[in-house]
């Protein structure tokens, strides 16, 4: 079984993907038939030029005075962490175990917000807080309602080849200590980086057996504005989160354990890499697994915004939930021509 599952991962970039490494680029959008047929049906990722550069917020979104000044009364969800990684794994209070840690969210005025994000970045006197201001419920139309006519409410060729309007349109406005772990979405995904630069990990959804899927406890942070310390407790009722234990950059001290426990994911095929600057807009299919970095601009803050359409559950979905069913044991002697181990010292963005 093992060795059928390992030419599947490498048989899916070589049908559909190549083996380049590299993404499809289009420098124009594409039409609604084009999206739905070469990308959409065949759940293949691909970065559009020049979607979005009639959106005001290109030009007006790069001057802080602009956003605070539309935003001057607006009160947005900021989610405060002790390091920048939120709804990731991190050591919890027992010994040696990990737990499921998301942000503390508070509501912030955003000239307040806009300014933690960008003071307390690499160069910060405050290291042990990092702000970013992002929230995944539809919270662009409401918390932001007096920017929405600086981009589109949503994107034209995908609402007509998807037949619908989007399900939540968010933003995202951080710095590069903000990262994003390893996951999945069970929606089709636009996303338009406004200011700096994102940086995206990609792995297909048949690639699932690499990101080492597991049950982990769920907890919380809370900030003591106080004392500016952070706290981090389970919940209680417990419940547990199933996330992925990978994490493609470790520190020194953690990559001999990483490459020990994790062979599946640095052994196997290298994970697409792609860079998604200010005007593109990178479309990510649904299940598709992605890590998150970014560069901020010379103000010290990268902003993007996104749109979520809802996935059809069809028979792709079915198949996903079947290979993700088959035990699969770790493979210690895969053959890939190149292999993330091979590539572990060369980074993106600055995670």
């Amino acid at each position: 079984m093992e060795g059928k599952i390992e030419t599947l991962w490498n048989e899916v970039r070589e049908l559909s993907l190549g083996n380049s490494g590299q993404l499809d680029r289009l420098n124009f959008p594409p039409t609604p038939l084009q999206f739905l047929r070469d990308f959409v049906s065949q759940n293949k990722p691909c970065i559009i030029s020049n979607a979005t550069n009639h959106w005001p917020a290109l030009s007006r979104w790069t001057r802080d005075s602009y956003l605070t000044d539309a935003l001057s009364s607006a009160h947005v969800s900021l989610h405060l962490t002790p390091h920048g990684r939120a709804d990731a794994l991190v050591p919890s209070s027992t010994p040696s175990s990990l737990c499921f840690a998301s942000a503390h969210v508070q509501r912030t005025p955003f000239p307040e917000a806009l300014l933690l994000i960008t003071t307390n970045n690499g160069e910060s006197s405050s290291p042990n807080l990092v702000a970013y201001a992002q929230q995944q419920n539809n919270f662009f139309p409401s918390e932001y309602s007096t920017l929405a006519a600086d981009c589109d409410p949503h994107i034209d060729f995908a609402s007509e080849a998807l037949g619908c309007l989007p399900e939540a349109v968010n933003m995202w406005i951080g710095n590069d200590r903000s990262t994003t772990s390893f996951h999945k979405d069970h929606y089709e995904n636009l996303y338009a980086v406004v200011t700096g630069q994102k940086h995206f990990l990609l792995l297909p959804p048949t690639d699932v057996h690499r990101m080492y899927i597991r049950e982990y406890p769920a907890a919380q942070y809370s900030y003591s504005q106080a004392t500016g310390e952070f706290k981090l407790e389970l919940e209680s009722p417990p419940r547990c989160v199933p996330w992925s234990s990978v994490d493609p950059y470790p520190s020194p001290e953690d990559r001999d354990e990483q490459l020990s426990n994790f062979p599946l994911f640095f052994n196997g095929p290298k994970p697409f890499r792609c860079t998604i600057n200010p005007g593109e807009m990178l479309y990510l299919p649904s299940m598709w697994f992605h890590h998150v970095s970014q560069s901020p601009d010379s103000r010290g803050r990268t902003i993007a915004v996104n749109y979520w359409y809802d996935m059809q559950f069809d028979i792709k979905y079915a198949y996903f939930n079947f290979l993700q069913s088959i035990h699969c044991p770790s493979i210690e002697n895969l053959t890939p021509a190149e292999t993330v181990n091979d590539d572990l010292g060369s980074d993106i963005g600055d995670e």
